[in-house]
């Protein structure tokens, strides 16, 4: 199985070659206005070319109306859209229906009480991204930079393919890939503030610090398997 590395809130070509290079399967590009990673549609658009037959383009929205979210596919032609808002399951099958595009749902989780909220997705959501419960008072739903505690995910079903997100950096992502085991699908991961040298400033050399941090940690962990 094949594992996925999105590096999300792009906003310059820069950022964008640096997710290319390293070897990003996904890159994200977010259209909420309260956040610093926001972008224009037709910005997104014009970034997104870089990724044509190298990576998946993915349209970040956080309950975004028919309206805004015809704008954003016109503009950018994703080839994914991530809902990052309180999004119902009919929402979910709506957006899927309009757009004919696969639809990873977000999850905001604290504890393995969260999880249950996944229940009425399965079979409707093409994916799910578990980011961490933003602090109280917070304006964004993700990309604070906070982890969660990702021995809770040991608990899903094996049958439920995920990606990891929230506070991932290469100084973590060894102990958050180890944690996670076993339950679901960890089917990849997910960074935006980790990878930034101000909110909503991607540094390049900090995207390539990650990618080598996660070749190593993937590396380390094919070891284990081997041994055992």
């Amino acid at each position: 199985m094949t594992f996925d590395i999105k590096i999300c809130g792009l906003k310059t070509p820069e950022a964008v070659a640096a997710a290319l290079d390293g070897g990003a399967s996904h890159v994200g590009f977010i259209f909420f206005e309260r956040s610093p990673r926001n972008v224009a549609a037709e910005t997104a658009g014009m970034l997104r070319q870089a990724a044509l037959g190298r990576a998946q383009a993915v349209a970040v929205s956080v309950d975004a109306d028919d309206a805004a979210l015809d704008a954003v596919v016109d503009a950018m032609a994703p080839d994914m859209l991530q809902l990052h808002g309180g999004e119902s399951p009919e929402r979910v099958a709506a957006v899927k229906t309009r757009y004919g595009l696969p639809v990873m749902k977000a999850f905001a989780i604290r504890d393995a009480a969260d999880l249950a909220r996944i229940a009425p997705y399965r079979g409707v959501a093409d994916r799910f991204l578990f980011d961490a419960k933003p602090p109280k008072g917070a304006e964004l739903p993700g990309g604070n930079g906070i982890p969660f505690d990702w021995r809770v995910l040991a608990g899903l079903d094996d049958d439920v393919d995920y990606m990891l997100s929230g506070g991932l950096n290469a100084g973590n992502i060894g102990a958050a890939l180890g944690a996670v085991s076993p339950g679901g699908i960890l089917g990849g991961i997910d960074v935006s503030s980790g990878v930034e040298s101000a909110p909503g400033e991607k540094n390049p050399d900090l995207i390539r610090d990650f990618f080598r941090a996660v070749r190593t940690a993937l590396a380390a962990e094919e070891n284990d398997a081997a041994l055992t």
